[in-house]
């Protein structure tokens, strides 16, 4: 399977994901919807960092780019290194911290004229509906009503679009990311000064699959752009996979970090079909004064709910009471209702939660088979689990349609389903 993954353990932002894709083979020229549509352009450079070779990326209006790309270009071939800090540029043209400022609605409308492929605007509108929710969240807004500073200004839109159609050109067949480093310390904002994680980024990573951890420098690594597009194009892993790299890339981050280097890493090349990695919570419940009819309607109660999964397990409750210890599988959107109907269901006074992070699942169709008896045929639906690559994992046929046409045929219900197993190999 083609495989992208970023490793976060310098963070990352906006122009840090653009200038990784980049160097790992991205086509600039994708680049020219973005450049047309806000007056800009995409002036890419080289820098080193903590002695590595890496890709800068500097979204400048376009009556300077030229200027910048050559001041680029000067400083390569003399060997200087270029580290950027976007606060120490006097240059007017520079769009970091220029240019307007959005309301969410105000940026959905910049994008949407753009004219973008669509899968390419709906990843796009997906990242700022992620930024634009942590927005209102910590702000105490509506959605529409946020006001966008730093995420909504001409920057933002370049390197949420840019990293967009950067993907699509590099096409993988998924995305991965390690644990992001956030960083530690304070950092300024529109509003003034925080702790770093900003309270933005703590609002995208509650909502992403991947994980955060502090450090390993006194400053910002993560920013809300960088947290939100990898939370909309990333699943989380917790070390790099088994991989065949046939290219890597790395973006610069725009200030110095000592004897680290200050850029974001990614990966690209093959891995092994693998399971499907999901978000869970398991909820959890002992019971010692519920019917087994209670108890045997709960399958069907808690899946209406959102259920994943239900387990009901005999256990010995105080006074060595025999009772049941209910479990359940949720995804952590559906955790507070299904909780709730657990309670109504079974009267139980108290719903205990376990953070149990992740689930990895097969990818799941059903297949319908048609098997031959007494010159007769009779369909019969099959489930079929498989790797994300596509390698069948198991099979079984459904036994309420194996049920029937063995009561049609006066045959065993084992039979049937193998029947229809086999009809689906062959």
């Amino acid at each position: 399977m083609d495989t992208l993954a970023f490793d976060g353990r310098m963070g990352a932002s906006g122009d840090m994901i653009l200038a990784a894709l980049l160097d790992a083979g991205g086509d600039p020229d994708v680049l020219a919807p973005v450049e047309d549509a806000l007056g800009v352009e995409y002036v890419v450079g080289r820098t080193t960092t903590g002695g590595i070779d890496a890709a800068s990326v500097d979204v400048r209006y376009a009556d300077n780019a030229e200027t910048q790309r050559h001041e680029h270009e000067h400083g390569a071939e003399h060997g200087h290194d270029h580290h950027h800090d976007h606060a120490t540029h006097e240059h007017e043209s520079t769009v970091e911290g220029h240019g307007p400022t959005r309301r969410y609605e105000e940026v959905i409308d910049v994008v949407e004229r753009m004219a973008l492929p669509d899968a390419i605007e709906e990843r796009a509108l997906a990242i700022f509906e992620r930024l634009g929710n942590a927005e209102s969240a910590v702000h105490g807004t509506d959605l529409d009503a946020t006001h966008f500073h730093e995420v909504g200004a001409d920057d933002a839109i370049a390197d949420v679009v840019g990293a967009s159609l950067l993907l699509a050109d590099l096409d993988p067949d998924k995305v991965l990311t390690t644990p992001l480093s956030t960083g530690d310390g304070t950092v300024s904002m529109a509003h003034g000064t925080t702790t770093v994680p900003a309270p933005a980024v703590v609002e995208i990573a509650a909502d992403a699959d991947y994980s955060i951890q502090g450090g390993p420098v006194e400053r910002e690594l993560l920013t809300p752009t960088g947290a939100a597009i990898l939370a909309e194009v990333a699943d989380g892993v917790e070390t790099l996979p088994t991989m065949d790299v046939r290219a890597s890339g790395y973006g610069a981050g725009d200030h110095e970090t000592g004897d680290r280097a200050n850029a974001l890493r990614v990966l690209l090349g093959e891995t092994a079909g693998d399971l499907r990695r999901e978000s869970i919570t398991v909820l959890e419940t002992n019971v010692d004064d519920v019917s087994p009819e209670m108890l045997g309607g709960l399958q069907e109660t808690l899946t209406e709910a959102g259920a994943r999964d239900v387990s009901i397990l005999p256990a010995t409750m105080k006074k060595s009471r025999p009772g049941h210890l209910i479990k359940v599988v949720v995804k952590p959107e559906d955790a507070d209702r299904v909780a709730r109907r657990l309670a109504e269901e079974t009267g139980t006074l108290g719903v205990r939660e376990h953070g149990a992070g992740h689930r990895w699942v097969a990818e799941r169709e059903t297949r319908t088979v048609d098997i031959e008896l007494d010159a007769e045929t009779y369909p019969v639906d099959v489930k079929v689990a498989s790797d994300r690559e596509g390698t069948w994992l198991d099979a079984s046929a459904e036994y309420e349609d194996a049920l029937a046409v063995a009561r049609e045929t006066d045959r065993p219900v084992r039979e049937i389903m193998a029947r229809a197993e086999r009809a689906l190999d062959e």
